[in-house]
């Protein structure tokens, strides 16, 4: 009661559509309002909506309370959700008002349009201690920084252990919603990747759940970053500024009990001096919300520790093994197909490892302009859009061909929309409009 305010607020409201939450009726009401320590807790809106079920002689058999999930073989469901109305709809006058801020202070002009660029990749990861049947997962420190290929491997198996989303462990995530894009998760994978290498621009991931086996976190770290972020400047969210300053150690591999810990893989994570500089811009004592068990996960437990990362290993791949059985490897890029080689038999075709030159190179963006694959993702673009202005074109003529679509031809400017259509047919069909696409993300030759 009282924890989630805006969540309190959402669910004292009508029209809504919630799941897993307990079915309550008006003398579940009247007991929640009489237990008046625990009632007094309740933001005021759930104070409303609890008093209005218990006083009502008619209305609806049920209502829902923010800390009443559903009972499911006898405990509560980990798993309760609504859809939240977006809060700049519900709330319009606070999103004119941060926008007209901004024009205020960048000085733009109302007619000028007013960018606001994504300039923070802030994922987040759920992490879980061992329980019967499920692995550790208990690996990250509250914030890792992971270049390229570590934060590929991290994405191509969306991994988790225990999620209240999901029915088991292992691989899940946006990735495995198969009935939601009938498109190979390749194709996504290359496109992710060029994007990366273009804007080149880094990835923190941070902790949700666990951090470490014994540190339970919940979402609190990942719902900490933005705030830690917003009063960062952008020098210092550069991950070249913190490494060199000591605000981020890189992850090295170790030995336990006489076996290989590729801990490396988990890329840089966040130190102490990061706690004391960075989260104290939001803490006062920042050493005692980030101890250094938390800082280092290994120290909590090194056997659990050492599973956990064998775990990853192990999930990355299985997940890569299903690209070479499938046979979608063949559409992968050159820098994803080193990647998903190294996931499935821990090194390329050529015999190299994670860390080899010849590997590492290729997750630039200098190699990515210099190179075969992007070449023929900016031609297979621009036959694309030579093949879509074609088609406007012809569409446009045949419309303009009959005289029963005139007043239809008229009211759209179809005369004027040709002339655009067969100029950009015009363009797209010169040798060297293909250098015009440099910089976007092209397309996936097929």
């Amino acid at each position: 009661p009282g924890y989630d305010k805006q969540t309190e607020r959402d669910l004292s409201e009508t029209r809504n559509f919630i799941s897993n939450f307990a079915p309550l009726t008006d003398e579940d009401a009247r007991a929640l309002r009489d237990d008046a320590v625990e009632f007094d807790k309740y933001t005021y809106p759930m104070q409303e909506l609890i008093t209005a079920a218990a006083d009502a002689e008619e209305g609806p058999d049920y209502f829902v309370c923010s800390s009443r999930p559903r009972i499911v073989d006898g405990k509560p469901s980990k798993n309760p959700r609504y859809l939240q109305r977006r809060p700049d709809l519900v709330d319009p006058r606070s999103a004119y008002l941060g926008s007209v801020a901004t024009r205020l202070h960048r000085r733009i002009p109302t007619g000028a349009p007013l960018h606001t660029p994504v300039n923070a990749v802030v994922p987040g990861r759920r992490n879980n201690p061992p329980e019967a049947n499920v692995r550790s997962l208990a690996v990250y420190n509250p914030i890792h920084y992971m270049e390229l290929p570590e934060l590929f491997m991290e994405f191509i198996s969306s991994m988790t252990g225990k999620s209240p989303s999901t029915t088991g462990a292992g691989s899940e995530g946006a990735l495995t919603k198969g009935p939601f894009n009938a498109l190979p998760t390749i194709i996504d994978l290359n496109a992710a990747l060029v994007s990366y290498l273009l804007t080149t621009q880094p990835a923190f991931v941070s902790a949700a759940g666990y951090v470490g086996p014994q540190c339970r976190v919940d979402h609190d770290v990942s719902l900490l970053v933005p705030e830690v972020w917003c009063r960062m400047a952008p020098a210092e969210r550069d991950p070249r500024f913190l490494i060199e300053h000591g605000y981020l150690e890189k992850c090295t591999d170790m030995t336990h009990e006489g076996k290989t810990v590729l801990a490396s893989r988990l890329g840089y994570r966040v130190t102490a001096k990061f706690a004391r500089v960075f989260f104290g811009r939001v803490f006062n004592h920042p050493h005692l919300v980030f101890t250094p068990e938390m800082l280092q996960p290994e120290t909590q437990d090194p056997a659990v520790f050492a599973d956990g990362m064998d775990n990853i290993c192990t999930t990355h791949r299985t997940v890569a093994e299903n690209y070479f059985n499938d046979g979608t490897v063949e559409m992968a890029c050159p820098p994803l197909r080193a990647i998903l080689e190294i996931m499935a038999h821990g090194q390329t075709a050529d015999g190299h490892g994670l860390d080899a030159p010849e590997v590492r190179d290729q997750f630039t963006r200098e190699s990515l302009l210099a190179s075969d694959w992007y070449r023929a993702r900016l031609e297979a673009k621009q036959h694309q859009e030579k093949i879509m202005w074609a088609h406007h074109v012809h569409s446009i003529e045949l419309l303009l061909d009959h005289s029963a679509f005139a007043d239809v031809a008229e009211r759209l400017n179809l005369t004027e929309r040709l002339k655009t259509a067969r100029a950009a047919l015009a363009r797209s069909e010169t040798p060297d409009y293909v250098d015009t696409l440099t910089g976007t993300l092209g397309v996936q030759p097929l």
